[in-house]
């Protein structure tokens, strides 16, 4: 466990509840950004494409444009020349946020080659990055079963909960929703499978430098539980003098608990350890240049059943903790999620 470079760990998420609920965990990434664009600053982040088949870098510079790159995509992002635009604006005297996972992170530093002051590097605790080519399979799979373009997807769905998240996809057609232990390729990517090989022996997990680092403060409510209502808790640290400060201009915008390293990262191993690259990573790789998706898809993406007990409990817990407005309708539908997911089922809304 590498504790070197860290200086400060919070258990935090934001005060705005709808920016929190369309954030993947506490929010954080997006207070952050929106301080650095209100001093007229740049963000870079990663936006999905208009067709959903891609991942790439966006630079932003209003606050209207953070939507896109609010939320986790588990792809691997596009650089193309965003080192070189990131280097530009540095050089023009610009205060620039650059978010990204590790490795990632660690290459912009490289390529600049020395230290800017007006540059705040936030990396996103990072599993793996996932192929590209399994990515495009399942896609195209999708738009066969539902007979519409993929429109949008969101990895981390929350409307069954923080800790219940699902993968949200928008068809031309038609919503659905799939819990992560339902959808094949969350199933893949979370069993390791689809991994690149690097990402099992990942370098960045020791040699980080970042000056925030931020990640799903899993576990929460065994240390922290009164900040435990179900919606989203980051785990956030501060690496460098500069990355403290700025979190310390941001607290008063959050919920914060300030708690041990050791404690905080007991269920996200992810911060410090890589994942273990499977039996069947090789045999997964032949199988999906050979076989269908459907036999690829029963092959390797098992559904996980989680009981019932557990299901309703996270979901009171949530609708205890939402906004009244409109709280019947997501009752229901909250209700229709457990249900149906317990028979095996995704959840599908016409559009028409």
């Amino acid at each position: 466990m590498n504790t070197l470079n860290v200086i400060n760990t919070y258990a935090a998420y934001i005060n705005d509840y709808d920016l929190r609920m369309n954030s993947s965990s506490g929010g954080i990434f997006t207070e952050i950004a929106e301080h650095i664009l209100g001093k007229g600053g740049i963000v870079y982040g990663v936006s999905m494409s208009s067709d959903c088949r891609q991942a790439f870098f966006k630079r932003i510079d209003d606050i209207k444009d953070l939507g896109y790159l609010r939320g986790s995509k588990y792809l691997q992002a596009l650089v193309g020349d965003t080192y070189k635009a990131v280097k530009k604006d540095l050089e023009q005297g610009l205060l620039v946020l650059f978010t990204g996972v590790g490795c990632q992170i660690n290459g912009l530093k490289c390529f600049l080659g020395k230290e800017f002051d007006n540059l705040i590097c936030v990396d996103v605790v990072c599993h793996g990055a996932p192929s590209q080519k399994l990515w495009g399979i399942y896609v195209d799979a999708l738009e066969k079963k539902y007979s519409g373009q993929l429109i949008s997807v969101n990895f981390r769905c929350k409307n069954e909960g923080w800790k219940n998240f699902g993968v949200e996809e928008n068809t031309s057609c038609k919503t659905i929703f799939t819990p992560k232990g339902r959808n094949p390729y969350m199933l893949m990517f979370l069993d390791n499978y689809c991994l690149r090989p690097s990402c099992y022996e990942c370098t960045a997990k020791q040699y980080k430098l970042s000056d925030i680092s931020l990640a799903d403060f899993w576990g929460i409510e065994k240390i922290q539980p009164e900040m435990n209502d179900g919606n989203g808790v980051s785990l956030v640290i501060t690496r460098t003098t500069r990355g403290d400060k700025l979190l310390s201009e941001l607290l008063p915008k959050m919920k914060v608990a300030k708690v041990a390293y050791e404690d905080a990262v007991k269920e996200n191993i992810a911060e410090f350890r890589s994942v273990t690259r499977p039996t069947g990573r090789d045999t997964f790789f032949t199988d999906l240049d050979k076989l269908t998706f459907e036999k690829v898809k029963k092959k390797y993406a098992i559904p996980a059943r989680i009981p019932l007990k557990h299901r309703l409990k996270n979901l009171v817990n949530t609708l205890t903790h939402s906004r009244d407005e409109g709280g019947l309708a997501f009752r229901n539908y909250g209700l229709q999620m457990v249900l149906k997911e317990q028979k095996g089922y995704a959840m599908i809304s016409n559009k028409a």
